[in-house]
C-alpha cells in the first residue's frame, strides 16, 4: 500500500524555520519531521511513499538523494572516487517525490499524484507536519472491514491551557492542559480508496472542504478513533515541545526500534 504525504505548503505559521526550508524538513532531534512520520508507517510495513512537494520541493528531493550521507559517518576516498558509509543501516524505503505545484491546495496535490497510485487498492494519506502513536495496521484493517470509501483518524485535540476548579473563591483543583472530552478532530492519518480522487476538481480544491464534506454527507467517511498521543507541529512552540519529548527519550510517537 502506498503512503501519500502532503509536504508542499508554505508553513507560514512556523516562519522562523520555514523561511529557509520546507516545513517537513524542520528537524526534531536532528531528523526532519518527515523522517519521523515515514518511520511510523515503515514500522507497520508501509515503505512505498509518494511525497507531494511544492514550496522548496527541491530540498526534499536533495534530502532523499543524500539520505545516507545525512545520517551516517563517511569516508571519502578521493583517489579512487569512492565513498564508504560507516554503520549504515539499510533503509528499504521507496520514495517518489512529485512536484505538485507551488500554490496547489491540499486536494490539488492529491489529484496531481493520481497516476502514481495503485489503480486497484486503497492508499494512506497524511500531512508532513504531525506525529502520533497511531496504530496504522489497525486503521487499515478497520478501513477494509467497513467497506466505505474513506477512513479518517479522529483524535482528541490536545489542550492548550490548564483548567481550574474554583470553590468559594479558591482553586480546589488544577489540570495542566486537559484533553477535550467528547470532541474529536481530523488527526490527519487517512486510509482512502482511489475513487476519492474523483471528488477533487482542481488544484484549488481543499481536501478538508468539499471532498471530505461530500464523503461525510454520503455516509462514506468512517472515523477511526485514536485516544493515544497525537501532536501537530504548527508553531515554534509545538516544535520545541516535540524536541523536548524526543530528547527525553520518551517520544510517544517513536514506535519503531
Amino acid at each position: 500500500m502506498k503512503v501519500v504525504i502532503l509536504a508542499g505548503g508554505l508553513g507560514s505559521r512556523l516562519a522562523e524555520e520555514t523561511s529557509v526550508r520546507p516545513k517537513p524538513l524542520v528537524e526534531i532531534g536532528e531528523k526532519p519531521i518527515l523522517w519521523h512520520i515515514m518511520n511510523i508507517y515503515a514500522h507497520h510495513g508501509l515503505t512505498d511513499f509518494i511525497i507531494c512537494a511544492g514550496y522548496k520541493g527541491y530540498m526534499i528531493k536533495e534530502y532523499f538523494v543524500n539520505l545516507c550521507l545525512h545520517h551516517n559517518d563517511i569516508t571519502v576516498d578521493l583517489a579512487n572516487k569512492a565513498i564508504t558509509y560507516h554503520g549504515a543501516q539499510r533503509i528499504n524505503w521507496r520514495v517518489t517525490v512529485v512536484d505538485t505545484g507551488a500554490h496547489s491546495m491540499t486536494g490539488g496535490r492529491i489529484r496531481r499524484v493520481r497516476d502514481y497510485l495503485d489503480p486497484e487498492g486503497p492508499f494512506c494519506l497524511t500531512y508532513g507536519d504531525g506525529v502520533g502513536d497511531i496504530d496504522i495496521s489497525a486503521e487499515i484493517a478497520f478501513h477494509r472491514s467497513h467497506g466505505l470509501k474513506a477512513t479518517m483518524c479522529a483524535v482528541a485535540p490536545p489542550g492548550r491551557f490548564g483548567t481550574v476548579d474554583i470553590e468559594d473563591g479558591r482553586v480546589s483543583a488544577f489540570v495542566e492542559k486537559p484533553r477535550a472530552t467528547g470532541q474529536r478532530i481530523n488527526g490527519g492519518f487517512f486510509v482512502l480508496d482511489r475513487s476519492v480522487v474523483d471528488l477533487i476538481g482542481s488544484d484549488d480544491t481543499v481536501w478538508e472542504a468539499e471532498p471530505l464534506q461530500k464523503l461525510a454527507a454520503e455516509g462514506q467517511l468512517a472515523a477511526f478513533k485514536h485516544d493515544g498521543f497525537w501532536q501537530p507541529m504548527d508553531t515554534l512552540r509545538e516544535r520545541m515541545q516535540l524536541e523536548e519529548l524526543w530528547n527525553s527519550g520518551k517520544a510517544p510517537w517513536k514506535v519503531w526500534s
